[in-house]
Parts: structure tokens; sequence; C-alpha cells
């Protein structure tokens, strides 16, 4: 009943009264972000594969510049990203707008978080069970390492997540999350601002 009724009925109550709350502080960084990206937008929209793969578009902060070099190409991420983009990333504030996404019933508070759509054909037929159930702000994978894990382990978390799915499961995560934004746990993979691509087998 949780699974299929419950879990969806909660996201909703919480997204809706978190959107109310939080919206002083989402206004603060709508404005410190204006200036930081340097004309380049506040958010960040992105196709993503959710629930049975059916793609939507995720909302974020946007978090860098869309600065180039003489050629006209994109300075790699770490020089783009802005310190004021640093910490708001650092401190996952950069998610919030994903609440939107969890009213809409795009996205689910907890779950497997939603990748590139290029990543599709790459899955096994295990990995590709993390959508059977509608990603997630936060997930299982993300409290055992967030980007500092290989895409293997994170996979092998995932596909755990969707066979226990639970209340209490879910509970445990959220809580494990709050400590590790608090702590900063886990956000790049050393020598990235980003995390690496997955080719099929890292």
């Amino acid at each position: 009943m949780y699974r299929h009724f419950l879990k969806r009925f909660i996201d909703f109550f919480i997204a809706l009264l978190a959107v109310i709350c939080l919206s002083p502080l989402l206004l603060i960084i709508i404005v410190w972000l204006h200036f930081a990206n340097k004309g380049a937008g506040v958010f960040f929209m992105q196709e993503r594969p959710g629930l049975h793969g059916r793609v939507f578009k995720i909302l974020k902060f946007k978090t860098m510049t869309d600065e180039r070099d003489a050629k006209g190409h994109l300075l790699p991420d770490e020089q783009r990203l802005t310190p004021v983009g640093r910490f708001v990333r650092s401190t996952s504030l950069d998610e919030l707008p994903q609440l939107i996404n969890v009213l809409k019933g795009d996205m689910a508070l907890i779950g497997p978080r939603p990748l590139l759509k290029q990543y599709m054909p790459l899955y096994s037929s295990e990995q590709a069970q993390r959508h059977d159930v509608r990603p997630g702000i936060t997930g299982w994978a993300q409290c055992h390492g967030r980007n500092a894990i290989s895409w293997t382990e994170k996979f092998k978390l995932d596909v755990w997540y969707v066979e226990n799915l639970s209340f209490w499961v879910d509970m445990k995560i959220m809580l494990i999350t709050i400590l590790k934004v608090f702590k900063r746990d886990g956000i790049h993979k050393e020598g990235y601002a980003t995390e690496i691509p997955f080719n099929g087998h890292n």
C-alpha cells in the first residue's frame, strides 16, 4: 500500500509544505544566482528518464556560468562553477527546485537519482530496474557515497532500494541525507566538479 499509494500522497504533501515554508530562501537563492551566473540564468532544465523510462524535464538551480573559450567552446565545468554555485551545490540547495517535479508527479522525495537519457541503452537488465519506481531528490545510493562511489556500486544500491522500498527505508534515507547535507559529504568525485559520465562499465 505504501509503495503504490501512500508514498505519492506523503511526497506531495511534504513537497507542497516545503515549497511554502522555503519560499523566502528560494527567492534569496534566485537573486543570488542571478548576479553570480553572469546572465546565464538561474534555473537548469534537462530531460531525464523517470518512472518506466518516461522522459520529463528536471529542474535545478544553475550553478555554472556559460563562459566559453576563444573558439566558442564551453569552458570546463570546474572553471564555470562560481563560488556561489559551489556553495549552493555543496549544501544541496541546487536540488530544491525539484520539489516542483515532486508536485507534478515526475519525481519522489526518495528514489534512485534521475540520470541522463543517453545512459538508458547502456543499462543491464538489472540496472534498468531503477526505473521501476519514481526517481528521487535523494536515495539509497546518495546515503552511501553520492558522487564519491563508482557507477557499479551506485546501480547496485539503486536496485536494492527498488527491491526493498518501504516506509521505514525511506525514513532512514531521509535522516541519513539530512546528516550528509550538513557534513557536505560525497558531493564531488575528486578532480571533478560534477560526476564522471557513465560509459556502461565504470
